[in-house]
């Protein structure tokens, strides 16, 4: 078995996910005994990313189990129901693929995914995450501080925010409509410069040693631990620094309840109450009391220092 570094490891020599995922379907057709024994998602050597770094922002908590973080998502451009990213992202094709960088930045450029995977070693961090519905994971992320890749372009002073925009492939996203998700397409996020520079803000590539199923936001997507999940937007295209505070996509939708923020505060409400959360897959039911920012306070409360945080929820 051959397992590749990532510093000798192009994203286009990765096996496409689709047709790795399509042999994982024929062999376990015909091996389901074998399968119903096997975890959920064998590592395999033309997937894997790794010697891997272990990163000291991680967690020790217990892993949600593997088949969970990959076939319950959020992900509307494949479907609204939580199972439907996991079966209609199969063939989405994530290679070749560039990111375009622009806006009040020095050097503006387009990279491709191979170019930022050798920005910086990959490492390992495992993050905590809570979702506006009252569950909460904890995931094996692979990437590196997105800092690395914005230093890359220079911010200029007028740079004050940091916007993100994802894939949007009609023919490939034949479900990516308004009328269809209650949001606008396509799916737009946005950061202010200061916690997008934090070094807990990761530029992720893979979880539990593997390349991004298409499911959780390949090729590229950010992981932001101590915001709702919904911040960390998949299969960036696009990155632009503005003067101005970006529009995000839940907030064009429900300004009530979706603020530019989305900081993790239990004493925020929203549309239903945020001040329990489940563990999925791990708590079996018993809920736990939600923490500020997540539990990731002691790392970046001073970039909230003064700020209303039922205001700017």
């Amino acid at each position: 078995m051959l397992i590749r570094s990532p510093s000798d490891l192009r994203y286009s020599e990765v096996t496409p996910k689709p047709l790795y995922m399509d042999r994982r379907r024929f062999l376990a057709a015909g091996s389901a005994a074998l399968a119903a024994l096997a975890p959920p998602s064998s590592l395999r050597a033309d997937t894997t990313l790794g010697p891997l770094a272990k990163s000291p922002f991680s967690t020790t908590e217990k892993l949600t189990p593997l088949n969970i973080v990959t076939g319950f998502n959020n992900y509307y451009e494949f479907g609204t129901d939580k199972f439907d990213p996991a079966k209609n992202a199969t063939k989405f094709v994530t290679h070749p693929w560039t990111v375009s960088l622009e806006g009040e930045i020095a050097k503006p450029k387009t990279l491709d995914i191979d170019a930022i995977m050798k920005l910086a070693p990959l490492e390992e961090r495992i993050y905590r995450h809570r979702c506006v519905e009252g569950w909460s994971i904890v995931v094996p992320w692979i990437g590196f501080s997105l800092s690395t890749l914005l230093k890359q372009v220079e911010p200029t002073s007028k740079a004050k925010y940091v916007a993100f925009q994802s894939d949007l492939d009609r023919k490939q996203m034949p479900l990516a409509t308004a009328f269809q998700a209650g949001i606008e397409f396509p799916y737009l996020e946005g950061l202010r410069l200061d916690e997008a520079m934090h070094p807990l803000t990761l530029l992720c590539v893979g979880l539990y040693g593997e390349v991004l199923p298409n499911q959780n936001g390949a090729p590229l997507r950010l992981v932001i631990p101590w915001k709702y999940g919904f911040k960390s937007i998949k299969s960036i295209v696009r990155i632009r620094f503005t003067e101005k505070q970006p529009p995000t996509a839940w907030n064009r939708a429900v300004p009530s309840d979706y603020g530019f923020y989305c900081n993790v505060n239990p004493d925020v409400a929203r549309h239903r109450d945020q001040s329990k959360e489940q563990r999925i897959g791990v708590d079996k039911g018993n809920q736990t009391p939600t923490r500020l920012f997540n539990g990731y306070g002691d790392q970046v409360a001073n970039l909230y220092a003064g700020l209303d945080l039922r205001k700017n929820y």
